[in-house]
């Protein structure tokens, strides 16, 4: 019997039969599975300034999984049909909302067109078959060299009813860097979506207030970006400064 991809033969069984022994989730992709989108240099992958943190040679392809066609396996595939099920329901074109659906190392993300966030959240949390209640983080993701996409929001949520787990991502072009605000749908989004607009720079449109929440307002720049400097910034309080990172210590 030919085991199942992703398991290997160990040794026969008690029944004589070979034994399967799970890979774990955590492998990265077989070659040719994965798309590139760029190289990261450095433990931060920052360009322009020095890199203190001893990966200064560091160079590591920046890799997405690809795309997972049916059956996606478990309960993925019971959301998923929901899901669809109730978009196509609304009309209106929502029944496209849904792009590339990603299952990676035993997660399932749904990459989600942003002009539909709201109406994908909104079933997301109402259909008594699908029941994610809460947005348990939003998370902000800068990637430079995917072109037209460098920006992305991955929004976490967790069904309480149903004990699953699943990731809504909205990739927005660094030129145009707005997407709805889901604060309405779930309002533990609120400080999640300030801070990845202070740290990241990505505009929710909607959003109560949204205001910087770790950095100063009047801060240039937002500093979890790759085309942030690493240092040599003036810090404003006590009188204290950050030297370059060229006039610290080296640890190379």
């Amino acid at each position: 019997m030919t085991p199942p991809d992703g398991e290997r033969p160990t040794g026969p069984d008690a029944a004589g039969q070979p034994a399967v022994e799970q890979s774990p989730e955590n492998l990265p992709a077989p070659p040719g599975q994965v798309s590139s989108r760029g190289v990261r240099t450095g433990m931060f992958g920052a360009k322009g300034t020095g890199d203190t943190s001893g990966y200064g040679g560091l160079v590591a392809p920046v890799v997405f999984p690809p795309p997972t066609g049916r059956p996606f396996g478990g309960w993925f595939d019971e959301v998923a049909d929901a899901l669809l099920e109730h978009l196509a329901g609304l009309g209106g074109g929502h029944e496209h909302a849904l792009g590339a659906v990603v299952v990676d190392r035993g997660e399932i993300t749904f990459h989600v067109r942003r002009e539909d966030l709201l109406e994908v959240a909104r079933a997301l949390r109402d259909d008594p078959r699908l029941r994610f209640e809460l947005c348990s983080s939003v998370s902000g993701v800068h990637y430079p060299d995917d072109t037209g996409r460098e920006l992305h929001a991955v929004h976490h949520l967790l069904s309480m009813t149903y004990n699953r787990r699943i990731r809504l991502e909205v990739g927005v072009p660094d030129s145009d860097p707005r997407l709805p605000s889901v604060v309405a749908v779930y309002p533990t989004a609120d400080w999640h979506e300030r801070e990845a607009f202070d740290m990241f720079g990505l505009v929710f449109e909607g959003h109560p207030a949204l205001t910087r929440i770790l950095m100063p307002d009047d801060w240039p720049g937002h500093p979890q970006r790759k085309d942030y400097p690493l240092g040599g910034i003036p810090v404003e309080y006590k009188g204290g400064t950050v030297p370059p990172p060229d006039q610290r210590r080296s640890y190379t």
